[in-house]
């Protein structure tokens, strides 16, 4: 190899090492600079966190709140804790004076949290009931929530005043909660769930089925308190429409049980007579409103019910129902399996 070649080859060396080490430095000046704390000072500021929202959306958010430089930065930072790195529903404090590696691990361990798994078919004072005992709120809290707070969703127009105000609405699922979330804050956050089962399908089958959202919940509500096993809640689910579509008075055993303080294991004839419009026995048609918050499964079987001429049924002991088209029918189900 000539002398020239050599020259040359060493050059080029040098001139890669040197856009290397230029480049390197760069980087490593760039990336101190974007996992610094935004300023030196500043106050904490409320960041929350909602439902789905993805590692990049907070880290954009961050950014446009002035509380990190850079989104690439964060995201790096939480790639590298991805084995561990998830994002909870919540409302946290964070401030500029923190560095983006000081907000991830706040936001994984600086928080506390608490799991909440509502089960279908709890009412609304029941879920209040569960979000207290778990550290989230007060009863005070969520019940003037409840019953004074707005919120922007359609389907909640013309609902009844009161406490059972966003029943039916308030969708059973597992949550996880920072337990500094306001009550409005948690209330919204279940709404969001049932808006979520408004699909363009499930409001397609509405105007099939000629059915209001309200009335489409309450019909659900009635499966999800007289089901027990799966199978039964097509089933149940006709059983109530054809009642409808005949007027005849549903007399649906749950709707008295709402009406209780407490429910009882066995109705008397007296509970059958208290004056109320959610009385399916002194009543025909759907009362004003559901009795309970529904699950998916039930709100699908109000949504697709069985195709049958049942109007009777009966509880067996193990949980399963048993129907019939005629009372003569129902009568000696219940001498079988009552």
């Amino acid at each position: 190899m000539s002398p020239n070649r050599t020259k040359k080859m060493q050059k080029s060396f040098k001139g890669v090492i040197l856009v290397l080490l230029v480049g390197s430095l760069g980087f490593w000046s760039c990336w101190t600079w974007a996992t610094q704390p935004y300023s030196p000072s500043g106050n904490s500021e409320k960041i929350t966190i909602s439902q789905g929202m993805t590692v990049e959306q907070l880290a954009e958010k961050l950014q446009q709140r002035h509380i990190i430089r850079s989104v690439w930065a964060f995201r790096m930072l939480a790639w590298l804790r991805q084995d561990n790195f998830k994002l909870y529903v919540g409302d946290y404090q964070l401030a500029r004076t923190m560095s983006p590696a000081e907000i991830i691990n706040d936001l994984l361990t600086g928080a506390e949290f608490t799991r909440v798994t509502i089960p279908e078919g709890y009412t609304t004072d029941q879920i209040i009931a569960l979000l207290v005992q778990k550290g989230v709120g007060s009863k005070e809290e969520f019940t003037k929530v409840i019953t004074d707070d707005a919120f922007p969703y359609p389907f909640l127009q013309g609902a009844p005043k009161g406490i059972h105000r966003l029943e039916g609405y308030l969708f059973p699922n597992t949550y996880y909660i920072y337990i500094k979330t306001s009550p409005h804050a948690v209330i919204d956050l279940l709404l969001q769930q049932f808006a979520k089962e408004l699909t363009p399908e499930v409001q397609k089958q509405l105007v099939t089925m000629k059915l209001s959202i309200p009335q489409w919940v309450t019909l659900g509500s009635l499966v999800e308190k007289e089901a027990v096993k799966e199978s039964d809640r097509p089933l149940i689910a006709s059983v109530i429409l054809n009642r409808l579509k005949i007027n005849q008075p549903l007399q649906i055993d749950a709707t008295i049980q709402f009406l209780l303080a407490a429910p009882k294991p066995k109705l008397l004839n007296k509970d059958l007579q208290i004056s109320s419009p959610y009385n399916t026995y002194l009543h025909k048609g759907l009362p004003p409103g559901p009795i309970a918050n529904p699950g998916d499964a039930s709100l699908q079987a109000a949504l697709y019910p069985a195709q049958t001429d049942f109007l009777y049924y009966v509880a067996k002991k193990d949980g399963y129902h048993v129907f019939a088209k005629t009372y003569a029918e129902h009568l000696k189900n219940i001498k079988l399996y009552q």
